[in-house]
């Protein structure tokens, strides 16, 4: 099967994302919200994969380069530390935020739908702290 079309055109989109990033990357200073980058850096990956099972190469390539991209902003250019510590520290406050909504959603003993206000007090606590290291 021929080249398609816009295998080129997804390609060309792809690079452009990838030189409006590099200066982010080059800038020392830059800080990117990990809500950002790592949402961003997953979906390259995941768009990668849908392409290449389309047999759409190029556009492949270019979603991966989109994606190393996004995952050096995650780890470099995030607040707080540097390094894949940023993408575990994202990571790991997504799935309290996600209990937390869980626990609230779910009935407790006395049937209704709210958390124990011990827990809420805590997990307000926990995710008023995130952002203060996220400030940082």
């Amino acid at each position: 099967m021929g080249m398609m079309w816009q295998d080129l055109v997804f390609l060309a989109g792809s690079i452009l994302s990838i030189v409006f990033l590099a200066p982010t990357i080059k800038d020392a200073s830059a800080r990117v919200p990990l809500g950002s980058s790592v949402p961003s850096m997953t979906i390259g990956g995941i768009y990668a994969f849908t392409y290449g099972t389309m047999g759409m190469t190029f556009s492949a390539a270019g979603s991966i380069g989109v994606a190393v991209m996004w995952s050096l902003i995650a780890c470099y250019r995030a607040p707080g530390e540097q390094g894949m510590k940023n993408v575990l520290r994202f990571a790991t406050d997504l799935g309290r935020q996600t209990r937390d909504i869980v626990q609230i959603a779910l009935p407790t003993d006395d049937g209704h739908g709210q958390a124990q206000p011990q827990a809420q007090a805590q997990s307000q606590t926990e995710h008023q702290s995130g952002h203060q290291q996220s400030a940082d």
